[in-house]
């Protein structure tokens, strides 16, 4: 390659010398410089982040991160027309309280105003240039925009978490706490969390060998909150609506089994369980129609306890569901009795169906069915009613699908005790069964649950 060595480029004739022809590119060697060519209107930029107060350059674009407090940068003094300072928020924390930017201008007027200027908006970035001794600096361009790319949730917390797809789900089995340690951005779902908030269920009642029959406690109240965006299959319980979360911890309450009634007593009612502003009601208490009778507190319900069967119609009442009300619905009535020689009690109301009316005074009313969701990744039923108890030794009936306990003596269950709710399902206990001079308790309702669901990539 041949190399011409001049210090001056002058015209033979005229005032233009052209380098190169139609199509050439005409480049500088490795780190050299040129002066003399004025700028094109854009800047050199600076990719050391300035954390501290700075005399600007012409020519230079600055990232100024106020993370650590503000910032004052000052504009150059004795500029030329066609000076050029750019700015951009790194940290997105110029709207920040006590973490804006102050542009100092450094002896001329900015936009013909002899006073510095704040710049207090997320994500700005800000190109000044110097015009004349008028209007001294001038803004020729000034984003607003905030651009960034989709981020997500980061959580920890739960007795198990797991994923499914890009979504991770947290289960609590007992009380404990929920952190997030970071939100997303970019898109509705980058804060926002699916939710299911299940109480504990009632206990049922328990017999003291008499001539009257026992109702099975009702499911702990099931709520879930589903993210649109969010591809898992949801109960018919959903609300649709996910709750916006930030990054702090949050406590999660999960509700005990309602404890069994021993012989001649009603069950306890469930415990709520809660997370952030959802809380769900305990089952209510499966009843035993005879003094202290179950009080409307206790037999009502997240959802209610069946009707326990005597010869004494104002002690019968249905435990009602939902109590105290939401939508959607959180849960549903017991069911009824029949009494007369014989007598048969309802069961427990579940999630997605009221308990069953004994059907005979021979056999009592199955509980209610629970409701099932995917949130755990896993279609799971949960929620169902506890079954009452018939006498005398008649046939109890089954506690509703998704945790729900039998009652006694019945197909599944060979005792005259009343069986437990499957722990963490908020199921109702069974009643026991009414057994002439065997006195034998109701079952305990199963614990709650809280699962908490979120995009995490």
């Amino acid at each position: 390659m041949s190399k011409i060595k001049v210090n001056t480029i002058a015209p033979r004739s005229g005032t233009t010398v052209t380098l190169g022809e139609a199509g050439d590119t005409i480049a500088l060697g490795a780190c050299a410089s040129q002066t003399g060519f004025g700028r094109t209107g854009t800047v050199d930029w600076c990719t050391t982040v300035k954390t501290s107060p700075l005399t600007a350059v012409s020519g230079k674009g600055y990232f100024i991160n106020t993370t650590g407090g503000a910032v004052t940068v000052t504009l150059p003094s004795s500029p030329t027309a066609g000076d050029i300072v750019s700015l951009k928020d790194y940290a997105g924390t110029w709207a920040t309280a006590c973490k804006s930017v102050t542009l100092g201008r450094g002896g001329s007027k900015i936009n013909g105003n002899c006073i510095d200027a704040k710049l207090t908006t997320t994500g700005q970035s800000v190109t000044m240039i110097y015009v004349d001794g008028t209007k001294g600096w001038q803004d020729i361009q000034d984003s607003t925009a905030d651009v960034k790319g989709i981020s997500y949730m980061s959580g920890s917390g739960g007795n198990s978490c797991g994923t499914s797809g890009n979504y991770k789900w947290h289960k609590f089995t007992a009380d404990g706490t929920f952190t997030v340690s970071s939100v997303g951005s970019g898109s509705p779902e980058s804060n926002q969390v699916s939710y299911l908030v299940i109480a504990s269920g009632g206990g049922g009642a328990g017999n003291p060998g008499s001539s009257d029959a026992s109702s099975g406690g009702g499911a702990g109240g099931f709520r879930e909150g589903k993210n649109s965006s969010d591809p898992y299959t949801a109960s018919p319980l959903d609300s649709t609506t996910a709750l916006t979360v930030t990054a702090t911890g949050y406590p999660i309450v999960v509700g005990a089994g309602g404890a069994a009634g021993p012989a001649s007593l009603y069950g306890s009612p469930g415990n709520v369980s809660t997370f952030s502003s959802i809380s769900s009601a305990g089952g209510g208490g499966g009843q035993y129609p005879a003094p202290p009778y179950a009080p409307a507190t206790a037999r009502n319900g997240g959802s209610g306890a069946g009707a326990s069967a005597s010869g004494n119609p104002s002690a019968n009442q249905i435990g009602l569901g939902n109590q105290p009300p939401v939508s959607p619905s959180q849960g549903n009535n017991g069911g009824d009795y029949v009494a007369s020689s014989c007598s048969a009690a309802g069961g427990g109301g579940g999630a997605a169906a009221v308990g069953s009316d004994a059907p005979s005074k021979a056999i009592a009313g199955d509980g209610g069915a629970g409701a099932t969701s995917s949130i755990d990744g896993t279609p799971t039923q949960r929620g169902g009613g506890g079954a009452g108890s018939a006498y005398p030794a008649k046939t109890g009936g089954s506690g509703g699908a998704g945790g729900g306990g039998d009652g006694g003596l019945s197909p599944g269950n060979p005792s005259p005790a009343g069986l437990a709710g499957t722990t963490n399902t908020g199921g109702g206990g069974g009643a026991a069964n009414a057994n002439p001079g065997n006195p034998n308790p109701g079952g305990a309702g199963g614990s709650g649950v809280v699962i908490v669901r979120y995009r995490y990539q």
